[in-house]
């Protein structure tokens, strides 16, 4: 049985993790983190990662950047294994995840879904293929409540497949306001927000004459929370070290 210490526990996806844990024979939430307390949790829940008197196997963090410092200290000075799920850190958050996977392993992904991940994986390998002859554009669609835009997710896209690309692409996400001819060294990122769309993103690669549209659906939040909950029982045993979905998906085919 996987003993996990669920931050964020009380924001919207922690939620549907600890149900999600509560129907599994094989992993279990024995306490949270959140500074909300206006929810009843089957365990208990801490505002904070100081004086947790449980023993843990793993962290699942589904929160904010500004829970990163106290998680990392609490991780390392425990040897606790970390799923990172939260998007948005800084420059120096990104150095401080580095230097915490010196000591523990550090899973952290944009996008807990294995769908998601196997699109960059197909997206990447096409962008090899059509090199500099077809242009790419990334449209992502979320709910009208999502905050940020472009998403994590598509930003994370873009970036993966930069690291094949044989130039170094311009990321533009507005174009309205330039009028010019687009280049061929950029990414295209488009946002939609409305209603109650979970989230969708479309990778196209336009040529002359053909178009080839990679697109994945997220039709529930519960594919994020097995994603996160299978990235804790992949991670839980690992050496330090920096890992993500890629790696999770290699130990699948």
């Amino acid at each position: 049985m996987l003993n996990v210490l669920l931050s964020g526990c009380n924001g919207r996806m922690g939620q549907v993790i600890a149900a999600l844990a509560k129907d599994r024979s094989d992993v279990q939430v024995v306490c949270g983190v959140d500074t909300y307390d206006g929810i009843t949790n089957a365990f208990p829940v801490y505002p904070d990662f100081e004086n947790i008197p449980f023993e843990v196997d793993v962290i699942i963090d589904f929160s904010h950047p500004s829970v990163l410092e106290g998680l990392l200290t609490f991780a390392v000075d425990h040897n606790v294994p970390c799923v990172l799920c939260t998007t948005g850190y800084s420059e120096s958050q990104i150095i401080s995840i580095n230097e915490a996977a010196k000591s523990v392993a550090v899973f952290r992904s944009g996008n807990m879904s294995l769908g998601i991940n196997l699109l960059i994986e197909i997206s990447k390998m096409a962008a090899k293929v059509f090199g500099s002859e077809f242009d790419i554009e990334i449209v992502e669609k979320h709910h009208n409540k999502k905050i940020d835009a472009p998403s994590g997710t598509a930003l994370m896209i873009a970036d993966e497949i930069s690291t094949v690309t044989e130039y170094t692409p311009e990321y533009v996400y507005d174009r309205h306001s330039v009028r010019k001819k687009r280049d061929t060294k950029e990414i295209g990122i488009s946002s939609v927000r409305g209603g109650s769309i979970v989230g969708e993103h479309d990778v196209i690669f336009a040529g002359d004459n053909e178009v080839l549209t990679i697109s994945h659906q997220a039709q529930s939040r519960n594919l994020f929370a097995a994603g996160a909950v299978n990235a804790a029982m992949f991670v839980a045993d690992k050496t330090p070290g920096n890992y993500d979905m890629s790696d999770l998906l290699r130990s699948r085919y």
